[in-house]
């Protein structure tokens, strides 16, 4: 079983959430055999990757980075989050209790540990902050995963 893990950007417009989800839906069905989605299911990103496994007929794990990372979810997501978080096979639970940058990047540091690719929803462009997808992909190329990058041609964040 191949276990893909994603990373990638929040808040994107909806053009570009549009074509990442066609993107994403695209090069799973390219995976031969059954798929394993490894996803810490926010918003953007993580929430299209997790419906396309489903979609794709594959197992969702979800990975929580700490106790309180619904709360620090967008309130009109929490809803998607719990839906999903319930189609998981698997609940991996973080030891931390506050949804912070550490956190989350122990988080991308696990999906990197546990899958065979990444799937990263990335401009390209230099971190943020702690803990964001130019952290997880430099990281799980320094680990010598796969590493897929999705990024629709001229989009903006």
């Amino acid at each position: 079983m191949r276990r893909v893990a994603i990373t990638g950007h929040r808040e994107l417009p909806a053009e570009v959430e549009r074509a990442v989800a066609g993107a994403l839906r695209d090069r799973l069905r390219h995976i031969e055999g059954p798929v394993t989605g490894l996803s810490c299911l926010a918003d953007g990103a993580d929430t299209l990757f997790a419906r396309a496994v489903l979609e794709h007929g594959g197992a969702l794990e979800a990975v929580v980075p700490a106790e309180r990372y619904r709360d620090g979810l967008p309130a009109g997501h929490r809803a998607v989050y719990d839906e999903l978080l319930a189609a998981a096979v698997l609940v991996h639970h973080l030891p931390h209790v506050e949804s912070t940058p550490q956190a989350h990047l122990e988080a991308g540091r696990y999906l990197v540990e546990h899958c065979d690719e990444l799937m990263a929803v990335w401009d390209g462009r230099p971190p943020r902050g702690p803990g964001g997808t130019a952290d997880i992909v430099d990281y799980a190329r320094r680990q010598h995963r796969a590493v897929t990058v999705v990024w629709p041609e001229g989009a903006r964040r």
